[in-house]
């Protein structure tokens, strides 16, 4: 798939031209199916989601958005990982709606990193610690979000945030540190 011919149908679509997006659609779903299979892969055996149903349920957030001034290819591709990602921490979070308030069992950004297990407690406590990490270093939380939950490479994530392939990799360092600490603390922090 031609990066311009995506970029171009990104933006006709954005400027109402629903042809456009019945264009982008086939050429984008591999990728979409992909980048699901990533935000799955941690995700334990029997998810009641599936990746089929995780790209469908991110289709239907995407099609609704209208406020994205769409850059190219590696931003959309951003924003749909953003979107799985915020699909699958809603989803732990309404299972276990009844243990909000509790002890979450303790995780850590390694753990995960390596492809552990994800409970849904697990995945919000990560959620957590990532939204505390975004209202003080806003772009090193996305750079978690693209490298991590997007599967982006450095040189996309760089792309996509418009900064050097060195800052990614010290924005992606000290987030692994701050989240690793964060982490260790999640179950004391919670009242």
């Amino acid at each position: 798939m031609s990066d311009g011919a995506v970029t171009a149908l990104l933006i006709d679509w954005r400027a109402g031209d629903r042809e456009a997006l019945d264009q982008l659609i086939p050429l984008i779903a591999d990728e979409l199916r992909r980048l699901a299979r990533h935000q799955m892969a941690g995700e334990r055996p029997g998810h009641l989601l599936q990746p089929t149903a995780l790209v469908n349920e991110a289709y239907l957030r995407l099609v609704d958005v209208q406020r994205v001034a769409w850059k190219d290819r590696a931003h959309f591709f951003a924003i749909a990982a953003r979107l799985m990602r915020r699909i699958l921490v809603e989803h732990a979070r309404a299972q276990h709606a009844d243990k909000r308030g509790g002890a979450h069992p303790p995780v850590t950004f390694d753990e995960l990193v390596l492809g552990g297990p994800e409970t849904p407690e697990q995945i919000v406590a990560l959620d957590d610690a990532l939204q505390a990490l975004a209202r003080t270093a806003a772009r090193k939380s996305e750079v978690v979000e693209l490298r991590y939950f997007g599967g982006l490479t450095v040189e996309e994530t760089a792309h996509a945030l418009a900064i050097s392939a060195e800052t990614v990799m010290r924005d992606w360092k000290f987030a692994k540190a701050w989240l690793l600490r964060e982490l260790r603390g999640a179950p004391n922090r919670r009242a």
